[in-house]
């Protein structure tokens, strides 16, 4: 088999062979990776499905433009029915937002949006927003902002903006988030209401001090839309996604194929809301804001062409989406100094730059890694890592949104544990 290729066909999937019969000295090792500490993936995989941690998964790693290890593992569906498929289709839930901001920064390439631009330039109902002041044993109180939040406090998550339930104690912000169904968790909402009704509610911090992840993402989706007058999925799939050949990879699954969605497990106590809140079976057309911060559906091969691309410096499938220069300036950090942590979706030592976490220094992380590494995860469970300097990246496909931080930190460490050379 040829394995030197970056856009996967979906057959290719499972083409990678098993860990070989061989001594670790014996071993011929592809791009770097021990075939039979690779195997250990297949094993532990095995074993989270055995303990219905998921019902299925996909396992995916590359390195310097070769797939060295691709596999499916268990079942599209609890019931164990229908076999997991190389095509299976994955609710990306936050791994949306890497290929939001990337949008934004052909934008911003472009001339068409600045980083610098305030908000409200591109979004006249955001022009005034208000801060919420908290002092102990005081009401909280409005006031301006020392400045209004801009597009690049939108990419690093520093505008002030909050998700309802990540915003402080004592806070009011979450309720009326959470009673305004900003985040669209109780049915639909168009983008003028959708901006309408944030620009009621205050922000968490002063835009520019706190790493706060949050609706940012969503919010730069929309001004993406307003800035190009282009439907957001649309936009996006014309400068992105055809580029890239990322054909399965939409905010919404046609009948024909809701048969391919891999099913998160009935024992996970946050699959019900969560399905329940991503409706994908709908377009939403014109009644409702793209959520450019969780709303797409992919395969692992559509999700591994994105990846590529980032890894090759904005340039994938033979087409330019970005210079080199903005691709490693997105995977600098830009929270450095600021308050507020990745912590909750990277574990410790990742500060955040336009769209992704980034890796500060060798140590402090849950599982290996280097200085740089960039990744981001979905609340369904699927997760990626790009590492420049190993000029590797790896996807884990899987719909189990409670335990996601296991397992993405499970097949991160069998990744980098099987990296031997």
């Amino acid at each position: 088999m040829n394995r030197r290729t970056t856009l996967l066909a979906a057959p290719a999937l499972l083409a990678i062979p098993a860990a070989r019969a061989a001594t670790p000295a014996q071993e011929a090792l592809i791009q770097g990776f021990s075939p039979a500490r690779l195997g250990r993936i297949r094993v532990a995989m095995a074993r989270e499905i055995e303990r219905q941690t998921f019902a299925g998964a996909i396992t995916h790693i590359q390195r310097r433009g070769e797939v060295v290890h691709s596999e499916i593992h268990g079942h599209l569906d609890p019931a164990r029915t229908r076999p997991m498929r190389p095509d299976a289709l994955f609710l990306l839930a936050s791994m949306t937002k890497p290929i939001t901001s990337v949008m934004a920064m052909i934008l911003a390439e472009e001339g068409v949006i600045a980083l610098r631009d305030p908000i409200g330039t591109h979004l006249p109902e955001l022009r005034n927003l208000q801060l919420e002041v908290r002092r102990a044993g005081a009401d909280p109180e409005l006031v301006a902002p020392a400045a209004q939040p801009t597009v690049q406090d939108l990419l690093r998550h520093t505008s002030g903006h909050v998700y309802a339930a990540s915003a402080p104690a004592g806070s009011r912000i979450g309720r009326m988030q959470a009673e305004l169904d900003i985040e669209q968790r109780n049915g639909n909402v168009t983008t003028d209401e959708f901006l309408r009704r944030l620009a009621t509610i205050p922000l968490a911090h002063q835009p520019g001090s706190t790493f706060h992840y949050s609706i940012c993402t969503d919010i730069l989706g929309v001004l993406c839309e307003r800035a190009t007058r282009t439907r957001f999925d649309r936009l996006v799939k014309t400068r992105i996604l055809d580029p890239l050949g990322m054909n399965d990879s939409a905010w919404f699954v046609r009948p024909q194929d809701l048969a391919r969605v891999a099913m998160g497990m009935p024992n996970d106590p946050a699959v019900a809301q969560m399905w329940a809140s991503y409706r994908i079976e709908q377009d939403p057309g014109d009644v409702a804001a793209f959520r450019g911060g969780a709303g797409m559906v992919s395969t692992t091969a559509d999700y591994a062409k994105f990846c590529q691309m980032i890894l090759d410096g904005g340039r994938g499938n033979g087409v330019r989406l970005l210079s080199p220069a903005t691709v490693r300036f997105m995977l600098s950090d830009h929270t450095l100094g600021m308050a507020g942590t990745t912590f909750a979706s990277t574990g410790p030592g990742y500060g955040f730059g336009l769209g992704f976490a980034v890796r500060r220094g060798e140590g402090m992380g849950f599982a290996p890694g280097t200085i740089g590494d960039a990744m981001w995860a979905g609340a369904w469970g699927v997760s990626f890592t790009v590492d420049p300097q190993n000029q590797l990246f790896g996807i884990l496909m899987a719909n189990a949104p409670t335990p996601r931080v296991h397992t993405r930190m499970l097949f991160k460490n069998l990744m980098y544990g099987a990296l031997v050379g």
